[in-house]
């Protein structure tokens, strides 16, 4: 098997999994359909990066080798499946290839674990290492950092990638130990993250790539283990605020044959996207983890998202006069998010909104915010039709 087949083969057993906001990007579906033929070949998703840019990133593996069981993953080493390892020469040349021929223009390089954490992540830094110095490749680099790996393979992995990533896969220590029975949850997976956050504070930036530390993330399995909504975002909420993670992914559970979790169903994209919703409240619209609604069993409701939730219990009966509020204020009504709050403040300085069409001007989804605002202290009539859209 040549090394492009070795990818390939990657995402045979891979369900893929959009990645990099890619499940929010307003147009995901159109330009699915423009690089489909290249979705058969290799494991590319057209991803939205930390800045906005988009581009065809490469999702790939150094080995699908793997030494660890965990009950839900395709690659447990239980599982007999054809397996693949690049060197790093290998898959460093690989990805040049694929970024020469327009058919990735980035890597998100992750790996199954071969002789332990330390081993397989000096195989990953080495691939970085070959891209970064001999190949002087200038695209986005996204490194997953092994369970177990010290202190300076994290700082060498920080200083050539652009994002570095650790799944938690759970919650918490007995939710991960029911995915993945070895793999322990603080000293391999907390302390890392702990770890990027000191390096990101005390060390200079002009040793990281570019001059800027990368961003972190997590992701986590959701709806194998009974975790509840409110277990996963109380802990992401941790990690946010002490730890500064910039994403937590929300990977639904999908079932993989001749896997102890074969038999179970499959988790809710719609609760996915929920989390993914509560999350965004809490990082971009000062949200506090006490905003979110739950149900009693610590669920989101899967009917409508949660800041709609928020607005019907709080400005329902309180609306939010328009000429007035403060960004605080503005940001927490349904379809005006922060660009659009900064906008309408702005704009007062020439005078005040008093039409509906107005509001359009800024972008603001009229259809999500009309029942909660004032225009010049009178609230826009609105259609009780338009409560089955929202």
């Amino acid at each position: 098997m040549d090394v492009l087949e070795k990818i390939k083969s990657f995402s045979i057993n891979m369900p893929f999994e959009a990645a990099e906001d890619v499940q929010f990007c307003q147009d995901a579906i159109a330009r699915g359909r423009e690089i489909g033929h290249l979705k058969e070949r290799f494991p590319v998703t057209q991803a939205c990066l930390p800045n906005g840019q988009t581009i065809p990133l490469l999702k790939t593996m150094q080995t699908s080798v793997c030494e660890n069981n965990c009950n839900y993953c395709c690659f447990r080493s239980g599982r007999d499946i054809r397996r693949a390892s690049l060197t790093p020469d290998e898959m460093a040349d690989a990805i040049v290839k694929l970024s020469d021929a327009g058919i990735a223009k980035g890597v998100f390089l992750s790996s199954g674990i071969i002789n332990g954490g330390i081993h397989t992540q000096d195989r990953i830094i080495a691939t970085a290492e070959i891209l970064r110095h001999r190949y002087h490749y200038p695209y986005y680099i996204h490194l997953k950092i092994m369970p177990g790996a010290e202190e300076d393979q994290i700082f060498r992995a920080m200083q050539l990638a652009d994002r570095v990533s650790i799944n938690l896969e759970g919650p918490n220590e007995t939710s991960l130990n029911r995915l993945a029975p070895r793999k322990v949850f603080l000293d391999q997976l907390i302390t890392p993250l702990k770890i990027i956050e000191q390096i990101r504070r005390v060390n200079p930036s002009h040793l990281a790539w570019k001059g800027t530390w990368p961003s972190s993330c997590t992701q986590f399995v959701v709806g194998a283990v009974g975790e509840t909504d409110l277990d996963l975002l109380q802990t992401t909420d941790n990690l946010r605020t002490h730890f500064k993670i910039a994403r937590a992914y929300f990977s639904k559970f999908s079932p993989v044959l001749n896997t102890p979790f074969e038999n179970l169903p499959p988790a809710n994209l719609r609760r996915s996207n929920r989390l993914y919703q509560a999350f965004y409240l809490l990082r971009d619209y000062q949200f506090s983890l006490e905003d979110i609604e739950f149900s009693t069993s610590g669920h989101l409701d899967l009917r409508k998202d949660p800041k709609l939730a928020w607005a019907e219990n709080h400005l329902q009966f309180q609306p939010v006069e328009i000429n007035s509020a403060d960004y605080e204020q503005l940001i927490k009504v349904p379809g005006i998010g922060p660009q659009i709050a900064k906008k309408i403040i702005l704009s007062r300085r020439y005078g005040k909104i008093r039409d509906i069409s107005d509001l359009r001007k800024f972008g603001v989804s009229t259809k999500r915010a009309v029942r909660f605002v004032l225009l010049d202290g009178r609230q826009p009539a609105y259609q009780p039709t338009l409560l089955n859209v929202l």
